[in-house]
Formats: structure tokens, C-alpha cells, sequence
């Protein structure tokens, strides 16, 4: 007697909604001769007990497993049986998991009172026996479930959806207003001298005067784009399916004791990380795909990373701001090629968006688990873990994720005029921010008391005359005594008699002590003098300062019988000016101590205020986007309008609005749907006699001056300013590499601990304003903006008549160049004859049929779809791509997990 077992492979399980995951195995029996396997005879094959076998009563449709017998013993063996229906073989088919292993299978075959009898096989006919063979089995464990298959959603309507284009200009037709444009950047070339009359005419088609044809060899071969003036836009819809969710990894474990209870809150929070990265710090990629987003869904994250893409035009479709891809130009004018090149350009953005949105959202959920006894934040989710049984209980938390349908679809193809026009955000003017800051506080500090200056001193100075009579009979003091002639110092009788003796007494007092002079002060003057009535006069007094001494001299006196006449005099001193000097050095010390302090208050209102609008400034409200798109699209306008003046197609300051002008404009382009393309900065030509920086540069707003000078137009930055930017400075860094010690320069922007991070372009010394987005602070310093109409529909052999009058001709008359997959009917044909065609290809499109329409809107109609292989190439209204996004939540669940105590592997 010989078995042999042979694996026949694993089918899909044939069940609409199951998942790929699993699948049916089949193994089969042979027994040589047949008589050793009779019909109704089981064979039973003992698997490894770490796989798991489902239950095959959870599948009654599928026929291969409905007669199979599945169950464990206490060896732990997994055991899968089946009856034969037909004599010397036997099919045993079950449901496992589709990863396959391999490992030790036995065969066993019932006889009478006992199920299980050990038998050898062999696992090819004739072959080596035994009872255990190693054979292909599915590996250990349940597979990973990560949702139903997509094709279990058919018919799930879209809950969001976004709008975006890619732009292809159109190459071999010269634009007049982009070659003049690049005559005047180039006068003294062989096309310097280009006029407009150049490009009209059989020689402009043809490309035969000399300039075109200069300007053609220059220009056509690398960037022929640039110089066409038109272009095809195709319009993409991307929609977001809400598909089923899933457990995702473990985030946390927890273990219950017998009887115990566990309880658990889960306080999610969500982190916003804002990195300027590439694109505002290096300027490299121009992008800031690095910020983390702040939405929790994949279609809302596209929508905010799409708003902030500053590469992308902006286009107002249908109500609705459609994000326009720049591609290259294209050589062909087939709506099918651009169709799928526009596609091409679709799918690796979008894939890539969406792969990098999904991320940040992923990294998005900080989830932190902690035991408490007590619920301490209202927000958060409180659980429960309760063991009842016996045994430990282990519970894994895991997360809950989210299956998102991305699908890409072509809804649209637009014929465009494209026009470059310079220095788009002149005229935009800035939001001042008005913020009054109050003087400082002052009332802490005690202004001085200025010292007077010492007042003059009046001191009293008293002596009494003494009547000294030398000769003669008047020893009563009765005469009346004049100065003696040739004696001042002598006084003589009136009435002497000269040959009598002479009768005379003293008429001067010298050196008469004075009071102590005051300590800082110097005789001044002699303020009053009181004789007390006396009859006498007296020569004026006589001061000597360096002995501090008066003289008093008598020119007439009678005594009037009195030995002596007292006399009062006021003198006057006022203080040194050494005395005067020292007062003022105390007042200007103390004055100089309080202005210190003022200063010092000043100086720190003065950080606290430019710190504070740094604040304000960094948390300044931007405007919306919509407001702000819609002012740029306008700006745009009027250049165009501006450039259509010079060159005589739109009247230039008329006595009455261009009213026909306007409505002929507006008739053959969709002016609400411009679009509009930046050029990054670094293009504007720079200036040739720019000085070189230096502690005199100063950027666009430079810091307030802390001191101003009274009447002077600056107003001191603490009583109120308007604030149009970020604030900025020169500061100067030594230059380590120099053989000599220097400094370089560089006109720096401020920030504090408290502000936000810079707006882009703040190192590049950009224009910024401080209530919008990056987009506009791109647009208000871009070097050029290149303005794309899209043609009204049905209007476009019209416009292209219209365009040929404005752009002129140059380059039409050429034979086209077919290209790979063009229409036969472009065979023969010239560029003019190639761009009539697709217009009326498109003209047609947009007749009275409503086909192409309702094939855009199929998917909101009809829903979802499953895209058969999940790409295929691009068709004009079609479905072209489809991908799976994974998304994590805020939810977590708590899932009950045992595992080996020896392994330490889950069981």
C-alpha cells in the first residue's frame, strides 16, 4: 500500500467581498492500488498547530471546502480532513492564509475504532516514504487584515474632490509681443531691430527676413514655448472614495491581572511642525513640502498643499480655483498626445502629493496612554479594562486606520493664448499694520530737586565814629569840620582863625575789621549805609578784599556835642564761582542718574515694543487666498490691457470706455479663468551700480531709530508707528577665510522667542506682506509673470483669427512637424492649418452635444469604479489612474492577544 500526497496550488476564494488575504489550498491523495482508498474512506492531514485553517461553515458557497472537517486536538496539530468520493483519491481543501511556508505534514487514515492511524506517503510516485514529509503549507499565523478589496466599493460617490490642470505651450508659432520683448533685451543683435510689421506678411510665415529668422535659430531650438502664444490646458479631476477601515499596528500594551481593572485615558493631541524648508531656506526646490499639515484628511491636506504650492497658476474653473501644472512645450498639436503627457505630468504629481500629505497626516497623531486613578483632562477618552477570568489578560492598543480611493480623471482640454508680462505686483499695495505703543511707566522714578544756586548774602557791618580833636577849644564837639586842604584825613574848623591854632580832628578810619566773610562767597558791593541822622558825609567806602577791611572817610561833620557817631553799613556778598560750579556739577549729576534710569526704561520699552510687533506682525491674519488670487488675476489684467495699449490693440486713454474692445476681449477668452505663471526672483536682471552693503544698509522696513530728534520727520518708534513688513538690520560677521581680518554685511531680519517663523524670501530681503500668503510675497517679487487665457469655448477659431492680428503671423506658413501618434489628417499640413484643426476639433467638442460633459461627471453619477490593473493610458474624459491611501485616526482599540509563554510568538 502507497500514498502520495501532491500540493496542487491555492485558488482565489470564490466570494465577492472576501479578501485577497486568503485563499483556498488543495492538496491531493493518490493510493496505489485504488482499493486501498475505497470511496467514503477519510484522510486526514495533520498540519503544523501555528497555522491557522478557518472555518470552512464560513464559506457555504465555495464547493472545494464544503465537505472538509477542521479542528485542533491538545497536541496542538491543526487538522484538516475530507472524505473520497471516488475510489483511490481524495481532494482536501480548506481556507488559510495566502502566504505560503513550508513545514512537517502527516497523513492519517481512519479504520474501524480509531480515526487516526499514522500511514507513510510519499511526495511524488515512487518516491521515499515516511509518516512525516516537508510540504508547501501556508505560514504560521492569520495574515495581516488591511480592508475589503476596492472592488467591494463599487459604486461608493466621491466626498471630495479637487481640480487641477497641466498647461503645454504650443511650439513653431513666433509671438510678436515675446519677440520684441527679447529684441529689446537684445538690441545690438541681428533681431535688435525687429518691429511689428515684421511679423505680418508672407515673409513672417515663412520665417525668410533676416531678423525672425535670427531670432528663430536663437530661441526655437530651446525655448519655443516661450515665444508661442498659445497652449493647450488639460483640465484633471482627482476624487477621494471613503473605503473601509482596519486595526493598524499596536501603539501600546497593557496587562490585566485576575480580578483586576485598568483604567485607561487616551489623550490625543495633535502636532502642527512648520519647517521653512527647501524651498524658503535654500531656494532649491522652491516647495514647502516638508511643513507638517494640520488636516486630518488626505483630501483637505491636497487642497491646503496645493494652495501653498507656489509653482502652480491659478485658474477660477467653474467657481472653483483650479491648480494649473506648467509642463513643457509641446512639438504636437494632438489633443491626444497632450492628453496623455498632461496625464503623465498628473500622475507623478498626485502621486507623490498624496503619498506625501498621507505621511505628514501619519505623523500627524501623537497618542499617549497613562494609568490613573482619576480623569484630569475632560477632553480625553476614558477606558475601562476589566478581567473577570482566572488568567492574565493582555491587551494590545491599536490604532484605527483609514482606506482612502484616490482616482484621476481627465475632464477637459482648453486652447490658450500665453503672454509674458514684467513686474506684475507694482501696483498692489500693502497692509499697514497700525499699533500705538504707550511711553513707558516713569512713576517709579523720583525725579531730582534741582539745588538753587547760593543766594548773595547781605551782612551787617556797625562802628562808631569817635570824635578825635586834636587842637583848638571845641572840646565839646560843637564845630562844624571840612576836610583840611592838602590833609583829606583832617578835618578843620569852619570857622578857624588862621592865626589861631588850628582846631582839627580826625576825618579818616582805616582798616577797620570787617565780619568773617561767608564760606564761598566774595564781597560785592556796599547795599545800604545809615548815619542814624548824624551830620556828616562821607567819601564813598573803601574795601580792601584781601585784608577783609573797610575805610571810612569823613568830608563834612558836626558831632553835635557827641564823642562819637554811630554808623551802619549793609554789605553784600555773592557766592564764587568756584561755589556756583560745584551747585550746577551736583544738579547735572543728579540729573545725569535720573536720565540713566529714564534711558534704561526707555531702551527696554523700546525691546518690548519692537519685540511685541514682532509678535503681532509674525501672528498676523492672512487674508484668503480666494481675495488674494483674485487682486493678483486683476493686476495681470491690467498689464495685459497695458501691453495690448502700446502696441495699438486696445485704445490708450480713450475720452470714453473701450466698451467694444472690452466685450471683444471678453467674447473670444475667459478672462475669469486666467491663469497666471511666476517667475521666481533671481531672474530680475540686478543692478550694476548697486553699492555694496555696509552698517548704512537697511532692508525694505528697517528697525525703528530708539532715539529721534524733536521736530524731525521720523517719529519715535514709541509714539505709535505702521508696520508694513518684517523689520530688519545690518549686522556685519567676520570673514574666516580672509588672509586679513574683515567683515562682511548682511542686512538681517529680526525674531524673537515668541514669533513665528519668517515668511518666505525674508533672507533674500523680499518685499513681504504681513497679511497674505507665501504665493503673493512670491508674486509681489517675481521677476515676470506669464498670463495663460484660456479660450471661451467654442469660440476658438475666432480667437486664433484674433491672435494672429495681435501676435502676427511669424512661423505659421512652416510645414508641421508630425509627431508620434498624431492624427493621419495632420499629415501635409502647415503650423497655421495643424492649430485650425485642433481649434476645430475643440469647437466641436463644445457644440450642442452634452456627451463629453456627462462623461466628466461620470463618477459623481455613477461612483466609484474600479480601474482594471489601476493605470492605463490617458483617453480624453476617462478615468487614467488609481491608487489606495492608508490613514491613520484619533481611534484606538483595545485588542485581546495572547502569546507563547516559550516562543514569546502571538498566538
Amino acid at each position: 500500500m502507497t500514498f502520495t500526497v501532491t500540493f496542487l496550488g491555492q485558488t482565489p476564494i470564490p466570494v465577492q467581498g472576501t479578501s485577497n488575504a486568503y485563499r483556498v489550498w488543495s492538496y491531493r491523495i493518490d493510493a496505489a492500488p485504488n482499493s486501498d482508498l475505497p470511496v467514503g474512506q477519510r484522510m486526514t492531514l495533520a498540519l503544523p498547530g501555528t497555522i491557522t485553517v478557518l472555518d470552512p461553515s464560513g464559506f457555504p458557497s465555495v464547493d472545494a471546502v464544503a465537505a472538509t472537517m477542521v479542528w485542533r486536538d491538545s497536541s496542538g496539530l491543526q487538522y484538516v480532513a475530507a472524505r473520497a468520493t471516488t475510489a483511490g483519491t481524495v481532494t482536501v481543501a480548506f481556507v488559510a492564509q495566502a502566504h505560503t511556508s513550508s513545514g512537517p505534514v502527516q497523513l492519517f487514515k481512519s479504520t474501524p475504532g480509531n480515526e487516526l492511524v499514522s500511514v507513510t506517503y510519499a511526495v511524488v510516485a515512487g518516491g521515499a516514504t515516511a509518516h512525516s514529509q516537508p510540504l508547501v503549507v501556508p505560514a504560521d499565523g492569520a495574515p495581516v487584515y488591511t480592508g475589503q478589496p476596492v472592488n467591494d466599493f463599487v459604486g461608493t460617490l466621491p466626498y471630495a474632490s479637487e481640480l487641477f490642470g497641466v498647461y503645454h505651450p504650443l511650439s513653431k508659432w513666433i509671438g510678436m509681443t515675446s519677440g520684441l520683448a527679447a529684441a529689446k533685451v537684445h538690441p545690438q543683435s541681428a533681431f535688435g531691430n525687429l518691429a511689428p510689421a515684421d511679423f505680418h506678411g508672407n515673409d513672417a510665415r515663412m520665417i525668410t527676413g533676416a531678423g525672425l529668422a535670427a531670432l528663430a535659430a536663437r530661441y526655437q531650438s530651446t525655448s519655443a514655448g516661450a515665444l508661442s502664444p498659445v497652449g493647450l490646458v488639460n483640465l484633471f479631476r482627482e476624487y477621494f472614495f471613503e473605503f473601509d477601515t482596519f486595526l493598524g499596528t499596536p501603539s501600546g500594551h497593557i496587562w490585566v491581572s485576575p480580578g483586576g481593572t485598568v483604567e485607561v485615558v487616551e489623550s490625543s493631541t495633535r502636532r502642527t511642525l512648520v519647517e521653512k524648508t527647501t524651498e524658503q531656506a535654500e531656494e532649491v526646490s522652491r516647495k514647502s513640502e516638508e511643513s507638517l499639515t494640520d488636516q486630518s484628511d488626505v483630501a483637505d491636506a491636497v487642497k491646503e498643499d496645493n494652495s501653498n504650492d507656489t509653482k502652480l497658476g491659478v485658474s477660477a474653473t467653474g467657481g472653483v480655483n483650479a491648480k494649473i501644472y506648467h509642463a513643457d512645450a509641446s512639438a504636437s498639436f494632438s489633443m491626444e498626445n497632450t492628453v496623455k503627457r498632461g496625464s503623465e505630468t498628473t500622475r507623478k504629481h498626485t502621486r507623490t502629493q498624496s503619498a506625501k500629505t498621507t505621511s505628514e497626516i501619519k505623523r500627524n497623531f501623537k497618542t499617549t496612554f497613562r494609568t490613573v486613578t482619576e480623569t484630569t483632562d475632560t477632553s480625553s477618552r476614558r477606558y475601562v479594562l476589566q478581567n473577570t477570568g482566572p488568567d492574565l489578560v493582555n491587551f494590545e492598543l491599536r490604532r484605527k486606520m483609514r482606506k482612502v480611493g484616490v482616482q484621476l480623471q481627465h475632464v477637459g482640454t482648453r486652447l490658450c493664448w500665453q503672454i509674458h508680462l514684467p513686474d506684475p505686483g507694482r501696483e498692489l499695495g500693502l497692509g499697514d499694520m497700525v499699533h500705538v505703543v504707550p511711553a513707558p511707566d516713569l512713576s517709579s522714578l523720583q525725579k531730582p530737586e534741582e539745588l538753587p544756586e547760593p543766594a548773595p548774602k547781605d551782612i551787617p557791618f556797625h562802628y562808631d565814629i569817635p570824635f578825635k580833636h586834636d587842637k583848638g577849644t571845641d572840646d565839646e564837639a560843637e564845630e562844624t569840620y571840612l576836610p583840611f586842604p592838602g590833609l583829606p584825613c583832617r578835618g578843620r574848623h569852619e570857622n578857624h582863625t588862621p592865626l589861631t591854632e588850628d582846631d582839627t580832628i580826625d576825618f579818616c578810619f582805616k582798616d577797620l575789621p570787617l565780619p568773617p566773610v561767608p564760606e564761598g562767597y566774595q564781597f560785592s558791593e556796599v547795599v545800604s549805609q545809615d548815619k542814624h541822622g548824624a551830620q556828616i558825609d562821607l567819601a564813598p567806602l573803601q574795601i580792601d578784599k584781601d585784608k577783609n577791611t573797610i575805610s571810612i572817610q569823613l568830608v563834612f561833620a558836626n558831632f553835635q556835642k557827641n564823642k562819637s557817631l554811630p554808623f551802619d553799613a549793609i554789605l553784600r556778598y555773592v557766592p564764587t564761582d568756584e561755589a556756583k560750579q560745584k551747585v550746577k556739577d551736583l544738579n547735572d549729576k543728579a540729573k545725569a542718574e535720573y536720565q540713566k534710569e529714564v534711558d534704561r526704561l526707555q531702551y527696554q520699552a523700546y525691546g518690548e515694543a519692537v519685540r511685541e510687533r514682532l509678535r503681532l506682525v509674525s501672528s498676523m491674519r492672512s487674508r484668503a487666498p480666494e481675495d488674494l488670487r483674485s487682486e493678483e488675476r486683476r493686476s495681470v489684467f491690467r498689464k495685459l490691457l497695458q501691453q495690448l495699449e502700446r502696441n495699438g490693440h486696445y485704445p490708450d486713454k480713450p475720452d470714453q470706455p473701450p466698451y467694444l474692445e472690452g466685450e471683444q476681449i471678453q467674447q473670444y477668452f475667459d478672462v475669469d479663468e486666467m491663469l497666471y505663471f511666476v517667475a521666481p526672483d533671481f531672474w530680475r536682471p540686478s543692478r550694476s551700480d548697486a553699492p555694496p552693503l555696509s552698517a548704512t544698509s537697511t532692508g525694505r522696513y528697517p528697525v525703528p531709530p530708539q532715539d529721534s530728534t524733536p521736530g524731525s520727520p521720523t517719529d519715535p518708534p514709541l509714539k505709535g508707528q505702521t508696520v508694513a513688513g518684517w523689520y530688519s538690520r545690518a549686522d556685519s560677521y567676520a570673514v574666516v577665510d580672509s588672509p586679513t581680518p574683515t567683515k562682511e554685511w548682511r542686512v538681517n531680519y529680526l525674531i524673537t522667542d515668541e514669533t513665528q517663523p519668517a515668511p518666505l524670501g525674508s533672507s533674500l530681503g523680499w518685499l513681504v506682506q504681513i497679511d497674505a500668503d507665501e504665493r503673493r510675497n512670491e508674486f509681489l517679487n517675481c521677476a515676470w509673470v506669464k498670463a495663460v487665457l484660456p479660450v471661451q469655448p467654442g469660440q476658438e477659431l475666432a480667437a486664433l483669427a484674433w491672435l494672429m492680428d495681435v501676435e502676427g503671423e511669424a512661423g505659421l506658413g512652416l510645414p508641421y512637424a508630425v509627431q508620434q501618434d498624431d492624427p493621419a489628417e495632420y499629415q501635409g499640413k502647415t503650423v497655421q492649418q495643424a492649430l485650425e484643426l485642433v481649434s476645430g476639433h475643440l469647437t466641436a467638442l463644445d457644440g450642442p452635444e452634452f456627451a463629453t460633459t456627462l462623461a466628466a461627471d461620470k463618477v459623481f453619477e455613477h461612483g466609484f469604479d474600479p480601474l482594471a490593473g489601476g493605470f492605463r493610458p490617458a483617453d480624453p474624459w476617462q478615468v487614467f489612474d488609481q491608487w489606495v491611501e492608508v490613514l491613520p485616526t484619533d481611534q484606538i482599540v483595545a485588542v485581546q492577544v495572547r502569546y507563547d509563554p516559550k516562543t514569546g510568538q502571538q498566538l
